[in-house]
């Protein structure tokens, strides 16, 4: 439909408010809908002859589209997520070991290195006189690890260490500290028994020393125990007597040395029991244990 010319649109908008006012129309009322906020709703109405006075306005432009004004608005996106080429780092808790080698690898290692043991003899007069080696036993991911001296004539034996009268007090020990002996893993600084139960000589518990650094590290306790002043002396590389080094923490690599009397010292003199009891309280308690 073809469109008036301005000058023609204004006389016939003219001629029409004349007409309203003519059949008595004086005010024409404003459209909640045209109002662009609560003010312009509550303006009065405006006068007909008012508005058929006031000049014809051109048309406002057409806003934009709607579209163009939410791109306008719109914020930048973000940028896509890209995959780290770092691998995920695990946390370690706390008191847990430093190593994340599983618990049957850790067995696969001990049996090899019991296996070169069976076959050593480094220490002509020990691999002569032996029954067989005594390597160690118990828990190869064990927090907590027994040092003793040497086999004896029980241990040489049956090829396990602390099992005579000695190794029976020590399992009394290890139940008063609420512990089992499978959760401890239990070796000597010698794997074979000296002839007449003698003490290792410094040559033979160095040519031992490979083998027990190896189960250690393989190990890697929290705690060693070091049961008498052979385990203790050998292990800290120091000539202290036992009863200087009791009562206190030593450190070897990152595990905490505890030095107590050996459990055959106890047998011949049964008043050190307190001493070695007041030593296993004070263990437990740094791992969080009240005796």
């Amino acid at each position: 439909m073809p469109t008036a010319a301005p000058a023609n649109f204004s006389r016939l908008v003219q001629q029409h408010l004349e007409s309203l006012r003519g059949s008595g129309l004086t005010h024409l009322p404003v459209s909640p809908q045209t109002a662009t906020n609560p003010m312009e709703m509550a303006a009065p109405t405006q006068p007909v002859s008012e508005i058929a006075a006031s000049p014809a306005s051109p048309p406002p432009p057409p806003p934009p589209p709607v579209k163009a004004k939410l791109e306008a608005k719109a914020p930048p996106a973000p940028p896509a997520p890209t995959q780290s080429s770092q691998p995920q780092q695990t946390v370690l808790m706390e008191n847990t070991s430093v190593s994340t080698v599983s618990s049957e690898e850790r067995s696969r290692q001990l049996a090899s290195l019991s296996e070169q043991v069976a076959k050593c003899t480094r220490c002509r007069e020990l691999a002569d006189t032996r029954t067989q080696t005594v390597f160690g036993v118990g828990n190869p991911e064990a927090q907590i690890m027994f040092v003793g001296e040497a086999p004896g004539a029980d241990e040489d034996r049956q090829g396990e260490p602390f099992v005579g009268r000695a190794g029976q007090l020590m399992n009394k020990i290890i139940e008063a500290c609420q512990l089992k002996r499978e959760d401890i893993y239990i070796c000597n600084i010698l794997r074979c028994r000296p002839p007449g139960n003698r003490n290792p000589t410094s040559d033979e518990a160095a040519n031992c020393r490979e083998y027990l650094d190896g189960q250690i590290s393989t190990v890697d306790p929290d705690y060693i125990v070091c049961w008498g002043s052979v385990a203790a002396q050998n292990l800290l590389e120091t000539t202290r007597p036992i009863g200087k080094m009791r009562g206190d923490f030593f450190t070897y690599g990152r595990a905490k040395v505890l030095c107590t009397y050996h459990p055959s010292y106890l047998l011949r003199n049964p008043s050190a029991k307190q001493q070695v009891w007041e030593d296993m309280k004070f263990l437990m308690r740094d791992l969080g244990v009240e005796l």
